[in-house]
């Protein structure tokens, strides 16, 4: 998630958000796309929710380490929401008269770090919490409701209009 992060804020800092700024049809490209594998992802787990279980709390599922890692770095630096934080957050802490390496730079670190506690936190409160959401009823709910939260937002995210 980290790398992920690092990623997407270097793709941004380097011009990433510029050009999706400044180009009316790749702003629109990337909300279509974005907006429907939203929509698809919603579906998804709303039609996986009814027969969702976490398996056997005792003995944790095994997946490669370098899968899950792939994985992670390509969720995490493909999330157009990072994209346009960076776009709107960074640009209040750059003078544009000064060098641009110094600020970008503290930058980075301080949201990599940063979104490096926050990852911490959320698996520390996610192992706590696997015995109570274990339950049979739970993580169908949780299913239900985060697949049509997902499409909701996909649907939101196709409609928006570009700000100006």
């Amino acid at each position: 998630m980290l790398s992920g992060d690092l990623v997407a804020m270097t793709a941004s800092l380097a011009g990433g958000g510029a050009l999706v700024l400044a180009s009316a049809t790749l702003f629109t490209v990337l909300k279509w796309n974005g907006g429907l594998y939203l929509v698809y992802l919603g579906v998804k787990l709303f039609r996986s929710a009814p027969g969702t279980q976490i398996g056997n709390l005792e003995e944790p599922a095994r997946a490669s380490t370098m899968k899950v890692f792939g994985r992670s770095v390509a969720v995490t630096a493909l999330n157009p929401k990072s994209i346009v934080f960076f776009i709107a957050f960074v640009p209040q802490f750059v003078t544009p008269a000064a060098p641009l390496p110094p600020p970008f730079s503290i930058l980075t670190t301080t949201f990599v770090g940063l979104a490096g506690l926050n990852a911490v936190v959320y698996a520390l409160l996610g192992g706590s919490m696997r015995r109570r959401i274990a339950k049979a009823y739970v993580l169908p709910l949780l299913g239900s409701v985060g697949g049509a939260a997902l499409v909701c937002m996909g649907i939101a995210a196709a409609a928006a209009g570009r700000s100006t």
